[in-house]
C-alpha cells in the first residue's frame, strides 16, 4: 500500500503532542498504521517536540532528563482520553497483510475485520456504523458510482479510505489515503464504479451542506 494523500503537518504535530480530539486521533492512527511516509514524519515531529520540551524545562540539577519527559507525558495523559492514547500506540505497528483486517486503532470500536461489520442503512446507497462510545467516529459504506451532496466542514474532518475509492476536487482517494480537511474545503465526493467505498471518518463539528434537501435530511442522519 502506497498512499498518495497524507496527514497535514499540523495534524501530525497535534497527534504527536496528544492534542488531537480522540475521534480524529483514532482515524489518524488508522492512517499511520498503513502509511510508512507519515510514520516517518511522525517520528520527526516527536523528535522536534522532544527538543522543544527540553528547551522549555528549567534547569534542575537533581532531576534527570527522562524524569522531565515522564512528567510531561503524565500531564498529557490526564488531558487526553484513553482512546486517543491507545491509538497513538497502535499506529506504529506493522499493518496486517489480510485484506479483511481493520487497522488496529479501530478494533475497540468496530472489531477486527470488515466481514464482521453490521451495517445500518443511512440513506440510499449509504450504510454506516457509529462507534457507541464516540458518535462522531463513523464507518461508512457507500455504493459504487454514488454522488454525495456538496458540503464543507464546520471544523475538521479526517477520513481514511479502507476499500474502494472516490474522486472529488482534491483528486482520487484510494485505500490507504486520508482526507485531512478543514472549514475551507468544499467538495462533493463521487465513489468509483465497481466496488463500494468503505471509509472511517471523524468530525469535530457537523458538516455544512449546500443544498436545502441535504440540510433537511442532516438532522436525521446526524452528520
Amino acid at each position: 500500500m502506497n498512499p498518495h494523500h497524507h496527514l497535514h503537518e499540523s495534524t501530525l504535530m497535534s497527534y504527536a503532542a496528544g492534542a488531537l480530539p480522540a475521534p480524529l486521533s483514532i482515524v489518524a492512527g488508522a492512517h499511520l498504521e498503513q502509511c510508512p511516509h507519515c510514520r516517518q514524519r511522525l517520528r520527526e515531529a516527536e523528535a522536534i517536540g522532544s527538543v522543544l520540551l527540553e528547551q522549555t524545562q528549567p534547569s534542575t540539577g537533581d532531576l534527570r532528563r527522562e524524569h522531565l519527559r515522564d512528567a510531561m507525558l503524565m500531564r498529557l495523559a490526564t488531558d487526553v482520553p484513553a482512546a486517543a492514547v491507545a491509538s497513538r500506540t497502535v499506529s506504529r505497528e506493522r499493518p496486517e497483510a489480510d485484506p479483511d483486517h481493520l487497522p488496529a486503532s479501530l478494533h475497540s470500536y468496530f472489531g477486527a475485520s470488515l466481514s464482521g461489520l453490521r451495517w445500518r442503512w443511512m440513506a440510499p446507497g449509504v450504510h454506516c456504523i457509529r462507534a457507541e462510545e464516540m458518535p462522531s467516529l463513523i464507518m461508512l459504506k457507500i455504493a459504487p458510482g454514488k454522488c454525495l451532496p456538496m458540503h464543507s466542514h464546520g471544523r475538521s474532518e479526517l477520513t481514511q479510505i479502507l476499500r474502494g475509492s472516490y474522486n472529488d476536487a482534491l483528486g482520487l482517494f484510494a485505500p490507504g489515503d486520508v482526507a485531512d480537511l478543514d472549514e475551507d474545503v468544499e467538495h462533493q465526493p463521487v465513489t468509483a464504479p465497481g466496488v463500494p467505498c468503505i471509509c472511517v471518518s471523524a468530525l469535530d463539528a457537523p458538516l455544512v451542506f449546500s443544498g436545502w434537501l441535504a440540510r433537511k435530511v442532516q438532522r436525521f442522519v446526524k452528520l
